[in-house]
């Protein structure tokens, strides 16, 4: 378990490939296939609320990537993609300024 929030790594990466993931018992999954710079990851999240799968290929993202993986449907999940809520309670991801360029890979300080 995490003792501290610096415990956690959150590294940026870029959304390569998404999909709506409807087999996930959870409501409004979406895979996400991220690329980290050094490596490629995945990821699943409850992002079909507010996002089409499309739309989220290309866009930056921060990842809490040492907390482990899961299985989610048989679909391995190795990071958490950070998002706050919305007013609905739904996920909203969080992400660098668009017009500031950031390293993939870039840590959280």
């Amino acid at each position: 378990m995490v003792e501290s929030p610096f415990d956690v790594e959150i590294e940026v990466g870029e959304v390569i490939e998404a999909e709506s993931f409807p087999e996930a018992e959870k409501p409004k999954m979406t895979k996400l296939w991220i690329d980290l710079g050094d490596e490629e990851i995945q990821s699943a999240g409850q992002l079909d609320h507010h996002y089409d799968a499309a739309d989220l290929v290309g866009r930056q993202v921060l990842c809490a990537t040492n907390l482990g993986s899961v299985r989610i449907a048989g679909f391995k999940s190795e990071a958490l993609t950070i998002g706050v809520p919305s007013d609905e309670g739904y996920p909203v991801l969080v992400s660098p300024d668009d017009d500031v360029s950031v390293p993939l890979g870039g840590t959280l300080y």
